[in-house]
């Protein structure tokens, strides 16, 4: 278990750092012309901004705590947090009505909400 838990947190951590920094470091009106990227429009760009930079942050927090032993107990808060990013991304794309997106973030909430569920507790990490 812990090894697959590894895995969906690299993965995890992985994606989350390429979509924060796409969202911090591209402009508002590129990310609109990627596919499933109109939802950017319906939000002031800061907000987008700060997205990103909460992405990349709960990225950090999937891995790094761990990694390097210290507060470890700083993954699952990171996992909990992407999963409510999860949770809003999802409403918003239903209410877009963008099903296929949805269906894509409430995978990605799913597996953080594993990862969180599989890190909560006392050696989360060994077994």
């Amino acid at each position: 278990m812990n090894t697959a838990l590894w895995i969906i947190a690299g993965v995890l951590a992985a994606v989350f750092l390429v979509a924060g920094s796409n969202k911090l470091f591209i402009a508002r009106e590129r990310l609109a012309k990627a596919p499933g990227g109109g939802w950017v429009l319906d939000f002031r760009p800061r907000f987008v901004k700060a997205l990103g930079a909460v992405e990349i942050l709960g990225a950090v927090g999937l891995v790094l705590p761990a990694l390097l032993g210290v507060a470890p107990v700083l993954v699952p808060l990171a996992a909990s947090g992407l999963a409510a990013i999860m949770v809003g991304a999802a409403t918003v794309t239903y209410r877009r009505r963008e099903f296929g997106h949805m269906v894509l973030d409430l995978t990605y909430g799913a597996l953080v909400v594993f990862v969180a569920l599989g890190r909560f507790g006392p050696g989360s990490f060994t077994a």
